[in-house]
């Protein structure tokens, strides 16, 4: 008989399994949460279309193409209810990514559980709800794009929203400080701790400044602050960040705030594995790739995570099907059921590789948290672009490593002989599609929605929200009213944005730092767009262009700072741009090229939105590209309608998409 049998081992709780779901519509993604709680899921992760998350309601002009695209849309309290119809919020702990309009959804999510339990007083239902709300928008002015509001406003709503979770909704994470999408803008590791805890630092600072909460409290508040990270390929070097975030976070604590709990100066974390790092060239190697990313975060006990969401093997050729989804679940639960990880006490302890590596990390991490701090702290540092820049130019260094080859992408830059694949023998059925009709059903419900309600309750509820954010008394009650009364989600934002007004945060490609020297294929490209310019009658000018509410510019950033380096002069304008305007932008700079980056799933509504513009305008031989997460069925229809040209991802070669492009101009001005 075993040892094992004969002395049965304590294992550790596992940490909480989810899965990051939402697409079409409510009813749909409700169906997908219970059929993966069905299967051994213990948490729910939900994820917003880009309209809810930016705040738009699905009949807005700007959220043409993006309805229920890369997540569920919420515009109002039914579609609430819908979302969680027979999931007893009371019972569930649940995480959802949205951040901008973290506020709204957090009040609606709160109504919808006091109606699930009319029985109750409405302050017990509340001390019930557990989970987590991102509502970490410094992350978003530097990588992901979901903003709405300048940063001061959007620190407000974030420190109002913590000093009342704290007060009314103990068991709730106001804010994951989120350093996952920082790394895929292309942090270091280094960068990642010091941007997330310099984000951190800026939170709290601004909690203990509103003086919302008691000063016996705010132990508490630092207590609720968890984080959500990204973790990479390199499991070992990840298990050090992750090891160098509790120090850090405790010492921040301790020595910053007077923490003496230790409990309240844990490090609370999630973790989604690295999206990144999904290759669309032999994507069954993303599997292996997720399970040594999962392994960062749970191999070290003293730094595990305590919830866990893993991407689908297909994710970076499209929207994952239900199998897939149970396929990274089952993942999990292997490593936490299976295996005797959670058994030992840590496992690094006393390894002085590990410990090295950690107090190198930490040392590089303080360093540039000075640096930030001495610009006047993460708020500053964002409104100046300097760690926009700082990311930009990481990411191009990182580009520029797999290009030359020196670092590795199995499938990609090396091993690229390939057996095919029966995951991938028909790409149409290997990913699921966003019902095509969901933009019109969310605008139909708008619509019966606001026929039903009482407008004088919706406006008088408004009014308050404005009256509120004009002064210094904590938004949320206003917000719960204006939920309870009826407001949608694009009245809610449309209000504040009246009072707070809009921001456009630094593009960071300016100052980022490019190709520091050209190599024999960028001097080539050089020679062809300094030739092909002349021959045009002046400088070669590409128009970087982003249509819709995506927000994921890493892709835009990095072709722009590529093309500058080429010698084109680049026209780049940042993100969430209308049709209109980037046609606009294209006439009035006289482009030669318009370059469309869309990784939300909408390039069949606007690309051609583009197209006609420029031919209303008088450009309709002006040639454009298009570069994005496109399923190749999809990249035939658009070449069909006029694209000159269409990249995803596994076009890593910028050099070579700039040539391409001199190309695509060359044929469109009949020059071969």
């Amino acid at each position: 008989m075993s040892n094992s049998a004969e002395n049965p081992v304590t294992k550790d709780r596992p940490w909480v399994m989810r899965t990051y779901a939402g697409h079409s519509t409510a009813e749909a993604s409700n169906a997908l949460y219970r059929n993966n709680l069905s299967k051994g899921q213990t948490g729910l992760s939900v994820a917003f279309d880009l309209p809810t998350q930016t705040g738009y309601d699905p009949d807005s002009p700007l959220a043409r193409g993006e309805v229920g695209k890369v997540g569920v849309p919420v515009p109002h309290m039914g579609e609430m209810r819908k979302l969680f119809k027979d999931i007893p919020l009371t019972e569930m702990n649940t995480s959802m990514t949205i951040n901008a309009t973290a506020m709204w959804l957090l009040a609606m999510y709160q109504v919808a559980a006091e109606e699930q339990n009319p029985e109750l007083d409405p302050a017990e239902v509340a001390k019930q709800l557990a989970g987590t709300t991102q509502n970490d928008i410094i992350k978003e002015y530097l990588s992901r794009g979901t903003y709405v509001f300048p940063p001061e406003h959007s620190l407000r709503l974030i420190s109002d929203m913590i000093a009342y979770t704290v007060n009314y909704i103990p068991k709730w994470n106001p804010i994951n400080i989120c350093s996952y999408h920082l790394q895929e803008a292309g942090a270091t590791p280094t960068q990642e701790l010091a941007y997330a805890l310099g984000t951190a630092i800026a939170v709290l600072d601004a909690v203990k400044d509103a003086k919302q909460v008691s000063e016996e409290d705010f132990e508490k508040v630092v207590g609720r602050i968890s984080f959500f990270v990204n973790a990479g390929v390199r499991f070992v070097e990840e298990t050090c960040k992750m090891r160098a975030f509790v120090q850090l976070w405790d010492e921040i604590t301790r020595e910053r705030y007077g923490v003496q709990d230790p409990k309240m100066r844990r490090f609370r974390y999630g973790v989604q594995v690295n999206s990144l790092g999904l290759t669309e060239a032999q994507p069954e190697n993303n599997v292996q790739r997720i399970v040594l990313e999962m392994l960062g975060v749970t191999l070290s006990k003293n730094a595990r995570a305590r919830a866990v969401q893993l991407p689908a093997w297909n994710e970076a050729l499209g929207l994952p099907r239900p199998w897939d989804q149970q396929w990274s679940l089952r993942l999990q639960q292997v490593l936490a059921f299976e295996s005797d990880l959670l058994e030992h006490e840590d496992i690094f302890d006393g390894s002085h590789v590990i410990e090295a590596k950690v107090n190198a990390l930490v040392e590089g991490a303080k360093a540039e948290m000075d640096r930030v701090q001495a610009l006047g702290g993460a708020i500053a540092a964002v409104e100046s672009g300097y760690m926009k820049s700082e990311l930009v130019s990481a990411h191009a260094a990182r580009r520029a490593r797999i290009e030359s080859g020196e670092e590795k992408i199995v499938g990609v830059n090396s091993f690229e002989t390939t057996e095919p694949s029966p995951l991938t023998a028909n790409l149409d059925e290997a990913i699921m599609t966003a019902d095509p009709k969901a933009e019109e059903a969310a605008k139909a419900s708008v619509e019966a929605w606001k026929a039903q309600r009482d407008e004088n309750a919706v406006t008088e509820a408004l009014a308050r929200l404005a009256e509120t954010a004009k002064g210094t008394e904590n938004l949320m009650e206003a917000t719960l009213a204006a939920a309870r009364a009826g407001a949608t989600t694009g009245e809610w934002a449309g209000t504040l944005r009246e009072v707070f007004g809009e921001f456009r945060a630094p593009t960071g490609v300016s100052g980022a730092v490019g190709v520091a020297e050209a190599g024999a294929e960028l001097t080539a490209v050089r020679e062809r767009v300094q030739a092909t310019g002349e021959e045009l009658g002046g400088r070669l000018r590409l128009l970087v262009g982003k249509p819709g509410l995506d927000g994921h510019s890493n892709g835009a950033e990095q072709v722009a700072v590529r093309a500058r380096d080429a010698g084109f002069e680049v026209i780049y304008q940042g993100i969430r741009l209308t049709p209109e305007q980037i046609v606009a932008a294209a006439v009035a700079e006289d482009v030669h090229c318009v370059g469309l980056s869309i990784l939300s799933g909408s390039h069949m509504e606007l690309v051609p939105a583009v197209l006609a513009g420029l031919e209303e305008a008088g450009m309709g031989d002006v040639p454009v590209i298009v570069g994005g997460i496109i399923p190749d069925s999809d990249g035939k229809a658009l070449i069909q309608s006029g694209v000159a040209a269409v990249y995803t991802p596994k076009d890593f070669g910028l050099t070579q998409i700039m040539d391409g492009i001199v190309d695509v101009i060359r044929k469109a001005n009949e020059l071969d």
